[in-house]
Formats: structure tokens, sequence, C-alpha cells
């Protein structure tokens, strides 16, 4: 077996939102080639780590290790060029901008030139034969799987090493959700390493090497996909993650015992 090599490493993190501490202790790892998911309930801490990765979000202390160079410290805009990119919950795309257009603006985060701009847009609509189809449209009038489609081709025209995904799948139907699953496999395939936030568990983990569960901004537990029985242990660890959060919430409240 081929030695993993590492594109990320976070050791002890801590950030906060002012006086609010948002995670503790933070240890995870991605290697080259991997998807990678966060899982846990809302408020869990899952896109502020993604956040605290893009120097979004105050670090009051640890280690975020790109291709062994130091992100702590860095701003956003510093941290980008290095080959890090996010698709935001709700894509944010243009919508009153063309597909084509839309997909320019992935540019304006690295250094252009005109030979690696055409490159990747080639392999973006060889990628994603739809938005070659629909260029000249305007992004509003793309379909939610395409919109997504949109906005991960848009972050590839970064040319990045990490991809961030944060909720790919939400709000949209179900036959979507699957589409939108084959274009995580896809960036994959195209040597793009995937770091994804995803509330549909399930699907995560069926396309995932190894997932990180979090809980009130701790990591409480990791399984991955050497582990036969990688569904279950996730479910039993997601359980508990998510009654604790609510026996928590109820004790907060100076609530015992009930329903």
């Amino acid at each position: 077996m081929a030695e993993k090599t590492q594109i990320l490493k976070i050791s002890n993190l801590v950030s906060s939102y002012g006086n609010i501490r948002a995670l503790t202790d933070i240890n995870a790892e991605v290697n080259k080639g991997e998807i990678v998911t966060l899982l846990g309930a809302n408020g869990a801490g899952k896109s502020t780590l993604m956040k605290s990765i893009l120097g979004m979000v105050h670090i009051d202390s640890g280690s975020i290790l790109y291709n062994g160079t130091e992100l702590v410290g860095k701003k956003s805009h510093q941290i980008v060029p290095l080959g890090i990119s996010l698709v935001p919950e709700g894509r944010k795309i243009f919508v009153d901008v063309s597909v084509e257009n839309n997909l320019e603006i992935g540019t304006y985060f690295r250094t252009r030139t005109k030979a690696r701009d055409k490159e990747l847009l080639d392999m973006v609509y060889e990628t994603f034969p739809r938005l070659y189809e629909r260029k000249k449209q305007l992004g509003g009038t793309l379909s939610g799987g395409e919109q997504q489609m949109l906005a991960v081709g848009r972050a590839i025209m970064s040319d990045p090493q990490l991809l961030m995904l944060d909720e790919p799948s939400m709000g949209l139907a179900p036959l979507v959700v699957a589409e939108v699953f084959e274009v995580i496999k896809k960036v994959r395939d195209m040597g793009i390493t995937v770091l994804l936030v995803e509330q549909n568990a399930s699907m995560a983990l069926r396309i995932c090497d190894r997932a990180y569960v979090l809980n009130t901004g701790k990591i409480t537990g990791m399984v991955s996909n050497e582990q036969e029985n990688m569904q279950e242990i996730a479910d039993n660890m997601l359980r508990e993650a998510y009654l604790g959060a609510k026996k928590q919430d109820r004790s907060e409240r100076g609530e015992t015992g009930g329903k």
C-alpha cells in the first residue's frame, strides 16, 4: 500500500467568536486524494472549523498545517492562493451573471495565465457537460443541482488542491442529492482533495475515506472506511452526539427528567 501524503493537519485548535468558545482542542488530518467528512448536529462547529482553516474565525491557539505551511495568523486572501477553496452553504452563485462569467470569477483568487485559465475551464466543462451547454445562461436560471455544479466549477477555477464543501446537498430533492454526491466523487477523481460538511450522513459516509463527528465544538469520534462496519459505528457516534446535545440543552435550561 502506497504511503499517504498529508495535506492538512490540525492540532489542538481552539477558535472563538468574541467571548464565545466555538472549537476546543480539535485534532484532525486530511491526506491527499481523500474525501474527509465532518458530521454532527447544527451548531456542532463543522462550518466554524472550515472557516478557521480559511482564516475567517479568530484562533486562540493551536496549529493548522497545510502542505507544511502554518495557516494560523494568515488572512483569507493569503490562504486561498495557496490552493484552498470553499464552496459555501447555499452555493452563493451570481444569479444575474452568465455561467461562463460565474466560472471566470473563480480565477480572480490566483495568479492568472491564459493557458491555465483555459486548461481549468476545459476541465470543468468536461467534468460537467451541462455547464458547457448552459454557459451563456444566467446562473439564476439553472436548477438547484446545476447551481451546485456551477459553485463547484467556480471553486475549481481557483485551482485548489483542497476543496471544502459546506452542506452541498442542502435544500435539494433526493434525486438531485445523489447527483451532487456524484459531482463530489468526480472532483476527487480530478485529483482534488475534499473536506466535506454534510447533514446527509448516510450519503457522505458512502463516499468518504474518513469521518469526524463533532459535538459542541469538540471531536467526539472518528471512523474510517477501513472499518467494515463504518456506517454502524458512525450512526452510534452521531446518536450519542445528538442525544448528548439535547441532554445538555435541557440541563442548561434547568430541566430534569421528563420527555
